[in-house]
């Protein structure tokens, strides 16, 4: 089962974690990603999009 990890700072300064692991949300968010950074997410490398950070695990 994959899993997408977002980090994200919220407007306070503190960094927070999301971990989705719900296919079809997984699969809505790679709609955000340009095929440079799709293929480097998809071989596990972490992604910076804007002021998120996103990284796709494979279990």
């Amino acid at each position: 089962m994959s899993v997408l990890m977002r980090t994200y700072r919220l407007a306070s300064g503190l960094q927070q974690e999301e971990r989705i692991d719900d296919p079809d949300r997984i699969e809505r968010y790679m709609k955000l990603f340009d095929r440079e950074d799709l293929k480097k997410i998809q071989a596990g490398h972490r992604v910076k999009i804007e002021k998120d950070e996103w990284q796709l695990l494979e279990g």
